[in-house]
């Protein structure tokens, strides 16, 4: 998954017919170690243990027994065409798109959904501090090249446009996602980078 998530659900380039979130899934996704490894194989698109290992900076069999556990809940899988040899084990992200939960299918695990939306949470406000601290560099006009956007606007609309609103934007998010699906590196040319992407909505009831 070109790794994002939402209260609503957890979306990935090139993603599939949506579903709910497990226990299981829910509670990897609250694994920092976890959801970093997955966010490192959706920006290269592929990796193996020693790789990921030195770009978290974490110690290679810990690395490889987390890929096993995501490998174990379908996040991730081998990518055996990418392989040296028979013992080397590339993997790569599996495009998905998952729902923490909903008034019509209620998270299967509360502890672990509330503590996904708690992460959710606090990682858009690390990124919003990113693009604010950015901002103030472009504003000046110290960094001049588009890195990221801050959007906000206000809407007057009733519940069944704003439905519609949403699945505007995630038809949009899903169709540049396809462009270069999860699972393909996109080798450093200076012209393909990896954004972070964050749409906040909220109504004046919230």
């Amino acid at each position: 998954m070109a790794e994002g998530t939402s209260a609503a659900g957890e979306s990935g380039a090139g993603v599939a017919e949506r579903e709910y979130m497990t226990s299981a899934k829910l509670k990897a996704y609250a694994h920092p170690l976890r959801r970093q490894l997955m966010r490192v194989l959706s920006r290269e698109g592929y990796g193996r243990a020693a790789d990921l290992a030195r770009i978290v900076g974490k110690p290679a069999n810990q690395v490889s027994f987390h890929l096993r556990a995501l490998s174990e809940i379908g996040w991730i899988e081998e990518a055996p065409e990418l392989a040296r040899d028979g013992r080397d084990r590339v993997w790569r992200l599996v495009p998905s798109a998952l729902d923490v939960g909903s008034p019509e299918h209620p998270a299967e695990d509360l502890d672990a959904g509330l503590a996904v939306l708690t992460v959710f949470a606090a990682e858009q406000r690390e990124l919003l501090e990113r693009v604010s601290a950015w901002s103030a560099k472009y504003v000046t006009g110290e960094d001049p090249e588009t890195r990221g956007m801050a959007l906000a606007a206000t809407l007057r609309l009733t519940r069944e446009e704003f439905g519609v609103l949403s699945e505007r934007l995630q038809e949009t998010i899903r169709d540049f996602g396809q462009r270069r699906p999860a699972g393909v590196r996109i080798e450093a040319d200076g012209e393909v980078r990896a954004y972070d992407l964050a749409v906040l909505a909220a109504d004046d009831t919230i």
